[in-house]
């Protein structure tokens, strides 16, 4: 099951809006086929494997990283799949949420007399989906905020220098994290202080693009910047107030998405990750700014923090990494529990989950 996570792991980032199954067909110690979601969530990890292994599947086990979808779609269900190929045995990890399986897929297998075990490996399997079950669940996408900074929690100089603070090293795993998720969200301010590309810029890097998302309330974001005059082949959402428009921007190939206005008069937060969901997005990569981010941590939609932290000292007369939360007393403040620490060169990059107690 190890192994299938690790396949599925392959999806992440360019399979959505389903989730990044792994599958693994097993015969006597022996892999007889391997399989994960292909880009765009066809052809599922199942059909995948069962082609490699081709008659052999006749009495192998399979161990699939979540529960075969029961539904008919753009293909047949997997469930059907694995039954129709003669697998004695299916070990799946995790559940899948979604109505249109939710247990039927299992059931499905069982009734045609396949043996079933379950939760195996659950956590991991979870914890590799937590986007595409928040969205079954929340009908919003995972929120990652990645912050980059000194030690002392700087983006910039005083002077508002900030290329570069982390080494090479950890910016190309920066890269990597935008691979491995749907779109990378910035703020305008961030937009226009920065005019980024917002892409993944790794060495030999062949895969999709993320969806590059701006929240812009007031559309001042120019259409002649990198991230609208590249519009037309990298996917760009500008997310706006209702009544804002911009014919110049959307010539560009930009899309504009009008969300509900906040009670401040920006945009709407848990609104607008609302219409992510819709969209299908499962994963989102938030990059800045300061405002952005502390925006989103009051309103409790941060569900990761990716921290790189530069071996380098700033000084309090740099840019700050958040703005005010609004903290008055410690019972107040955001509570997070570090779950892995790496070493990137000189650099660290802590990774961290929300406190819920």
């Amino acid at each position: 099951m190890s192994l299938a996570l690790a396949l599925g792991r392959r999806g992440l980032g360019n399979v959505w809006p389903n989730p990044a199954v792994g599958c693994l067909i097993v015969r006597d110690g022996r892999v007889l086929g391997r399989g994960w979601t292909q880009p765009g969530g066809r052809p599922h990890a199942e059909t995948e494997a069962l082609a490699a292994a081709g008659a052999a599947a006749r009495g192998a086990t399979a161990y699939v990283s979540l529960e075969p979808c029961a539904h008919h779609g753009q293909t047949p269900p997997c469930a059907d799949a694995l039954v129709a190929a003669g697998v004695a045995r299916v070990v799946v990890a995790a559940p899948d949420p979604d109505p249109r399986v939710a247990g039927a897929g299992l059931a499905r297998l069982r009734a045609a007399g396949v043996e079933v075990t379950e939760d195996v490996c659950r956590q991991q399997a979870e914890a590799l989906n937590a986007g595409f079950l928040k969205r079954q669940t929340a009908g919003r996408p995972l929120l990652t905020l990645k912050l980059a900074t000194s030690l002392d929690g700087r983006i910039a100089t005083a002077a508002g220098e900030s290329q570069w603070i982390t080494s090479a090293a950890a910016r190309a795993r920066a890269h990597l994290l935008r691979a491995q998720h749907d779109a990378v969200l910035i703020g305008s301010g961030t937009a226009l202080a920065d005019d980024p590309m917002l892409t993944c810029r790794l060495p030999g890097w062949t895969g999709p693009q993320p969806v590059r998302l701006v929240f812009d309330a007031r559309l001042r974001l120019p259409a002649d910047g990198a991230l609208a005059r590249s519009a037309d082949r990298i996917p760009l959402w500008v997310l706006t107030a209702p009544g804002q428009d911009s014919p110049a921007l959307s010539a560009t190939g930009a899309e504009l998405v009008a969300v509900p206005a906040g009670p401040s008069g920006g945009i709407d937060l848990a609104a607008a990750m609302d219409e992510l969901g819709r969209r299908g997005l499962t994963r989102v990569l938030v990059e800045g700014g300061a405002g952005l981010a502390s925006a989103l941590l009051r309103a409790g939609l941060v569900d990761r923090l990716a921290w790189f932290r530069a071996s380098c000292l700033i000084g309090d007369d740099g840019l700050a990494a958040i703005d005010g939360l609004g903290v008055a007393q410690l019972a107040d403040r955001h509570n997070f529990h570090r779950v892995r620490v790496e070493a990137v060169g000189d650099d660290l990059l802590e990774s961290y989950l929300p406190r819920t107690l």
